[in-house]
């Protein structure tokens, strides 16, 4: 069953009005294009689609079978009918998982400056229902900026994140690697709102980190937790049964023999999110999550969206020596403690 059928039509209606009118700024006649997968819920798609046409635009949708793989190495499982569909289209909703950026077809539709790109990946209906449908999107933003400019004005400082797993990791601010606007209004690449994103100077990560979730080649939540050992590269895989296996050869499929870096960690502050296991694109928003970026850094050849991901859950952080996060919530400084209160998770 779809999850549409365990979510109200019409909350998954607005949710997706929400996306296309408000989010992604469609503007009528604008030319949508949908892809997906054989995995992709086709309620989604329909719902969008749905939406897409209620802003008078012009929407269609691609399906394509599941790719084995995400950026780069998609490229040759890529069917050559999706660069002639993007080259029609001003806005570019991606349902696809393992998703098409990163791969060639991507990147050379983004290079052209004329699509707006979204990465939505394993999102369901009821995902789209709580991502969309479940916050104030301009509430979301307000909080998400303040923690952007907490990290931007804290580069070259320490950082430190725990969890109650025993996950206790270190690593120096480095430069954004990009910004997260509030509103997808110009060509570019665009995320679901309800993560916020630090970059470390790869080589200054360590320490050891407990994931409770992978995406390697597909998306687990883990039986068992995988521990990754960090000493400026990713030193050792431990634990997480088979998964280990996946994520070990994931990683050395993407940094070219090693297991490579932490190129990211980010923090979940969206309050619907649900950490389901079902969703990668939901479970990383839930609030506390963090998604850890592995394998090259984006600035490197084969770097970029060529990465697993893994998720710590319910972090504490530490900028500089003050708190920021105790169990996931938002503590402080005080301006950014108070934003937070107005994303408080909901039962």
């Amino acid at each position: 069953m779809s999850a549409r059928g365990r979510t109200p039509p019409s909350a998954v209606a607005r949710a997706a009005d929400v996306l296309v009118r408000d989010y992604l700024a469609v503007q009528s006649g604008e030319a949508v294009l949908i892809t997906a997968d054989a995995a992709t819920d086709p309620d989604l798609s329909t719902a969008l689609l749905t939406a897409v046409e209620g802003a008078d635009a012009r929407g269609s949708v691609l399906i394509i079978p599941r790719l084995p793989y995400q950026g780069r190495l998609a490229d040759p499982y890529v069917p050559p009918v999706v660069a002639g569909a993007v080259a029609g289209a001003a806005v570019w909703i991606d349902l696809t998982f393992p998703y098409l950026a990163g791969s060639r077809v991507c990147d050379e539709a983004l290079s052209s400056g004329r699509v707006r790109y979204l990465l939505g990946g394993d999102m369901g209906c009821a995902g789209l229902a709580r991502l969309f449908g479940g916050v104030d999107l301009d509430v979301c933003y307000d909080v998400h900026r303040a923690f952007d400019e907490l990290t931007a004005a804290a580069i070259g400082r320490p950082v430190r994140i725990t969890d109650r797993r025993g996950s206790d990791v270190v690593f120096t601010l480095a430069k954004p690697g990009f910004a997260k606007p509030r509103r997808a209004d110009r060509p570019g690449l665009y995320f679901v709102p309800g993560s916020c994103t630090m970059f470390p100077e790869p080589e200054s990560v360590r320490g050891v980190l407990h994931v409770v979730a992978a995406f390697h080649e597909h998306y687990a939540r883990l039986a068992e937790p995988i521990t990754l050992t960090l000493d400026g590269r990713i030193r050792e895989v431990t634990g997480g049964g088979a998964d280990r296996l996946v994520l070990e050869r994931a990683l050395r499929r993407a940094a070219g023999g090693g297991y490579g870096h932490v190129i990211h960690l980010t923090h979940g502050i969206h309050p619907a999110a649900r950490m389901t296991g079902e969703s990668f694109i939901e479970d990383m928003r839930t609030t506390g999550n963090d998604a850890v970026g592995l394998g090259i850094p984006f600035w490197l050849p084969g770097g970029g969206e060529n990465h697993p991901d893994a998720i710590l859950g319910q972090q504490s952080l530490w900028i500089d020596g003050a708190p920021v996060a105790v169990d996931g919530l938002l503590v402080g400084p005080p301006p950014l403690a108070k934003l937070g209160e107005r994303l408080i998770p909901r039962l």
